[in-house]
């Protein structure tokens, strides 16, 4: 969501003297510094002290150290960070194996595809996720594989990467796992399949709308699918209790973007619209964005009345962006503008 929150700042001398040498609080957060460094040159002193970094003696700044050197995306830190796929933290390692997907580098491959078959579980949950970002191709043996995994975190990892990756053999293989022992290995699956297209999870996406962990991404997933069943189940969705109110509103947004949700359009404008008008200004900030991807002109007042009310001080500019947004489709060549809605 569109939202900004105070950060600290910090000079790039400031942060390479305390990654070297401050507390420990200090070495964190000049860790996290200077992975945002930019300026070429700047970039490999930053290279430099952080893959040293990588050698401290707190677990935290190591950590640290592997996520702003993803973040950097600078294959010279490849060989310290594929040291660090055997740090005796979890944390540290699960975000060497993060840094290593996010530069993409062929050579991380092999190194975490070892990992993959032998490395502890959290290790071969993150492992998953990265080699198909590295190589999706040649993922899809190993991720495949995974799906046999003893850990059912690691198989609902494997689940989501071969749904990133794309590739339809996965389908069969994915709808076998549908009744996983684990409530959160099945709806992975589920939701990868419904990456796939293959709507034979839907019966467990539909369910996890009432589930407050996973109800964001039932409605993302039955949206992807976008048939009139799928659009029953984000209706039924918008009236029931159960379903957390961000998730509400999302699904909301989703229906007014589905042609086959069209019986529903009505009640998903209703949602949004009230919506403006919540308590949570997250859930104000939600209903806006929804409102700039789907809205139509009847949205305008509802908008501009927040705006310059008290619960829209904090939402100034996502509801410009949105009114931007709708005054554009209008537009559009061929664009039919919405009916007015009750509110």
């Amino acid at each position: 969501m569109s939202f900004l929150f105070p950060s600290t700042t910090i000079t790039i001398e400031a942060a390479l003297r305390d990654v070297a040498s401050g507390s420990p609080k200090a070495r964190v957060t000049a860790a996290q510094a200077l992975g945002d460094v930019t300026d070429p040159t700047e970039k490999r002193r930053a290279l430099d002290a952080l893959i040293r970094a990588l050698d401290d003696d707190q677990p935290a700044v190591r950590m640290e150290a592997c996520a702003s050197l993803g973040a950097l995306r600078e294959p010279a830190a490849l060989p310290a960070l594929i040291r660090r796929l055997d740090d005796g933290v979890a944390v540290v390692r699960q975000n060497a194996a993060i840094a290593l997907g996010s530069i993409g580098h062929l050579d991380g491959f092999a190194p975490l595809e070892t990992a993959l078959k032998e490395g502890p579980a959290d290790l071969r949950f993150q492992a998953a996720t990265s080699l198909a970002e590295i190589d999706p191709a040649r993922a899809y043996a190993p991720v495949a594989a995974a799906l046999d995994d003893r850990d059912p975190q690691v198989v609902a990892a494997a689940a989501l990467a071969l749904g990133a990756i794309g590739d339809e053999r996965a389908r069969g293989l994915l709808a076998a796992k549908l009744d996983h022992a684990d409530a959160g290995a099945r709806f992975d699956v589920a939701y990868a399949l419904a990456e796939l297209g293959d709507a034979r999870g839907r019966g467990t996406l539909t369910a996890a709308l009432a589930d407050p962990e996973r109800a964001w991404d039932a409605v993302t997933a039955l949206a992807r699918l976008g048939t009139a069943e799928d659009a029953a189940s984000l209706g039924g969705a918008l009236t029931s209790k159960r379903t957390p109110a961000e998730a509400t509103v999302l699904a909301a947004g989703k229906l007014l973007g589905l042609a086959t949700g069209a019986s529903h359009h009505d009640a998903a404008r209703r949602v949004l619209l009230a919506a403006l008008g919540a308590r949570k200004t997250h859930v104000r900030g939600l209903a806006v964005e929804q409102l700039g991807e789907v809205g139509g002109p009847w949205a305008t007042a509802p908008l501009e009345k927040l705006a310059r009310s008290g619960k829209g001080r904090e939402l100034v500019e996502v509801i410009a962006a949105a009114l931007r947004a709708i005054a554009a489709r209008s537009h559009e060549p061929g664009h039919a503008p919405d009916q007015e809605t009750d509110r």
